[in-house]
């Protein structure tokens, strides 16, 4: 495997570098946000200089993609038609469960992280990068109702947090911490001014308000149960 993927490497993505090509793959029962939150902060980044080349959509078949909420996606191309890769980000649903066990899925992010500056996963896409054989011996993260499944694999040290890197692999938690990822990564990638650029043209400074109580019950990650007990 690429040395930029041994575990804690220093990924190739380094600041100041063109970030080539930027792909999301997709599957049946993806979960809409891990994919388009995202791929929204790539494609405004592919505005500013140094930024993507292409950003593009792929699923096994160049053929429209349910989602799993019933959103539609149509990939660009298909794991046979993709061009190599430059940044990979999987991401997750609950399409996972069974495409976990999909051999031309994993063998696509295999082939694809083998010549990535740095793979990225979202939810339980981080259940495809550990398929792949990414995650073994790293520290990782997941959607909060998957942590303990994470857990279970036996050979992934799991952090409770919104995202964490090790070496060229990044994981994000569940579903909306997608593009809190991409964000960061655009700014370890390209530096804080193209990142601030991002966040300013779509708009991202999240509300901090938290609704109820359902997060302070003693569910969830440990990141955001502890926000909620100092709210």
């Amino acid at each position: 495997m690429d040395s930029a993927l041994s575990a804690g490497a220093t990924p190739g993505a380094t600041r100041g570098a063109t970030a080539g090509r930027f792909g999301i793959v997709l599957f049946p029962g993806v979960e809409e946000l891990d994919a388009v939150g995202p791929w929204e902060m790539a494609t405004i980044w592919a505005r500013q200089p140094g930024g993507p080349s292409q950003c593009l959509l792929i699923g096994q078949e160049e053929a429209p993609i349910t989602c799993a909420k019933g959103m539609l996606l149509l990939p660009h191309a298909s794991f046979a038609t993709a061009p190599p890769l430059d940044v990979l980000l999987v991401p997750g649903g609950q399409g996972t469960r069974t495409e976990v066990a999909n051999p031309e899925l994993i063998a696509f992010i295999r082939r694809q992280a083998a010549g990535c500056r740095a793979v990225l996963s979202v939810c339980t896409g981080s259940f495809l990068l550990h398929a792949a054989g990414l995650l073994s011996g790293r520290r990782a993260t997941t959607h909060w109702a998957s942590l303990d499944r994470l857990r279970a694999l036996g050979d992934v040290e799991v952090v409770e947090e919104r995202f964490i890197r090790d070496g060229a692999i990044w994981t994000a938690a569940g579903i909306s911490s997608g593009i809190d990822l991409t964000l960061h990564f655009i700014a370890e990638t390209a530096g804080e001014d193209v990142a601030a650029t991002v966040q300013l043209e779509s708009e991202y400074f999240p509300a901090t308000r938290i609704y109820g109580d359902a997060a302070s019950r003693g569910k969830g990650s440990s990141y955001f149960r502890s926000s909620c007990s100092e709210s």
